[in-house]
């Protein structure tokens, strides 16, 4: 039972966690408030009763749609609880304790970011440096890698990309990074050191390439100029290279 104590508490915190969660990652991008006020439909506006707010059950059991009205709820809301789920189980199957809770509020940021890059190309610099700030105090803390590493990490995590973005436009003339990804890749850095970055970049690029390949695959047409939520990418890759950097240190 003692095994399953810390999977199970940060699985059911990241339930909680995943509520709010979803609630910025469908308001946000619209300019609209997720801290002020009761939570409410997105469709009709009817103020949700507590039964409508139990993370996953209460979706299920209403089928997807608003009491209400019937519209269909954002499956962003799910989506986004069960990641957070399973990002809380895997950090405490991996790490019981204190540090597990870190690494899942790692995820449960990463999952935020990259869900906000997806749907809206952003990746606000209040998260990020959230995120940022989350990995130095862990550092702090004295958890591994070092907090020379992590510092290393940030700074040329930061640096490596914007100097790609700058090349890029000084040779295309135009962006070929948003201004957001060297920022995330920098927090990344903060929390995994500056040995994990490869592995982290080149898994983001392998991501990116299967998922254009398989649209591809199903006819869809690719150009140069195509546009790609690098910062979801590298976020994805993240939090595996988390888990990989745990197994290597244990």
């Amino acid at each position: 039972m003692t095994d399953w104590l810390w999977p199970l508490s940060l699985g059911v915190l990241g339930a909680l966690v995943g509520s709010f969660l979803a609630t910025i990652v469908v308001r946000w991008p619209e300019g609209r408030s997720v801290a002020r006020g009761r939570s409410q439909c997105d469709a009709c506006g009817v103020t949700l009763a507590p039964r409508d707010l139990v993370p996953l059950l209460s979706a299920a059991l209403a089928r997807g749609r608003c009491r209400a009205c019937g519209a269909p709820i954002d499956s962003r809301h799910w989506q986004i609880e069960l990641g957070c789920v399973v990002i809380g189980v895997l950090a405490g199957l991996a790490v019981p304790g204190p540090e597990g809770l870190a690494g899942a509020v790692f995820g449960w940021l990463l999952l935020t970011l990259a869900a906000l890059d997806i749907a809206a190309f952003w990746l606000p610099d209040a998260l990020t440096a959230t995120l940022a700030g989350a990995g130095l105090a862990t550092g702090l803390l004295g958890v591994a890698p070092s907090l020379a590493d992590r510092l290393i990490g940030g700074l040329g995590g930061f640096a490596a990309l914007w100097m790609v973005g700058a090349g890029y436009k000084a040779m295309r003339h135009r962006d070929g990074l948003g201004g957001g990804d060297p920022k995330l890749l920098g927090a990344i850095g903060l929390w995994l050191g500056w040995r994990m970055l490869p592995v982290v970049v080149l898994l983001a690029a392998l991501t990116g390439l299967t998922v254009v390949l398989l649209g591809m695959m199903r006819g869809r047409t690719a150009a140069l100029g195509d546009r790609l939520p690098f910062g979801a990418l590298l976020a994805i890759a993240a939090y595996p290279a988390w888990l990989f950097l745990l197994g290597s240190a244990l």
